[in-house]
């Protein structure tokens, strides 16, 4: 059993993963003044449930359905702003950390964090503001690759998750309002921009840089 504090600290935890989410908690539930108030599949559940329950902290991955633990992270600085929110993710980019701290996370900690990791997040986030695992932090450190932002418009960067996600030029089309054309023409350029040969490069690209959570 770990120890914490007197005070009961009262969290969330998000992840569309159940066996994931239910290991979680349950390393949570090993440090002592810790409860899980609540547990959710999707990032609107997360929302709903935080504005609810306004608990002291959200652990939150970042791929789920309906809206992504970013985006949910983005809605919480809004409307809950006293909410402290923890990212776990099994992605060590520098660009998804850094996509993690823009969109207002306080904490960043891999998927394999042992529960006195867990422990030292929370108490970190709550005294000192902020804990990111040092598996992370070091990466923030090191010159990293230019981002999509650097190299492209803002349409092709929209054009490039698309892609990404694996739709066809017509679904872009459909999806931006544009021609099935004009998005041919961008993908080139997103090519030629990127220096990738195929889709596949693509992809891989904007899950390196944090486009595409995975």
């Amino acid at each position: 059993m770990h120890t914490l504090s007197t005070a009961p600290v009262h969290l969330i935890v998000a992840d569309d993963h159940t066996l994931t989410r239910a290991g979680l908690v349950l390393l949570l539930e090993q440090i002592e003044n810790v409860e899980v108030v609540g547990e959710a599949a999707n990032g609107e559940d997360l929302v709903r449930q935080a504005e609810a329950l306004e608990p002291d902290l959200v652990f939150t991955d970042i791929g789920m359905p309906r809206l992504d633990g970013l985006d949910a992270i983005r809605r919480l600085a809004v409307t809950r702003p006293g909410v402290r929110c923890v990212v776990v993710s099994m992605h060590e980019t520098a660009a998804m950390v850094r996509r993690a701290a823009q969109a207002g996370a306080a904490g960043y900690v891999l998927k394999n964090a042992s529960a006195r990791e867990l422990e030292v997040a929370i108490r970190e986030v709550l005294r000192r503001g902020a804990y990111f695992s040092p598996a992370v932090a070091t990466l923030l450190l090191a010159p990293s690759e230019p981002g999509p932002g650097d190299l492209l418009t803002e349409r092709q960067v929209e054009i490039l998750r698309l892609v990404a996600h694996g739709r066809s030029s017509k679904e872009i089309a459909n999806v931006l309002q544009l021609s099935p054309k004009t998005v041919d023409v961008h993908r080139s350029r997103i090519m030629d921009r990127l220096e990738a040969r195929d889709v596949a490069s693509l992809t891989r690209y904007a899950i390196r840089t944090g486009l595409l959570p995975g």
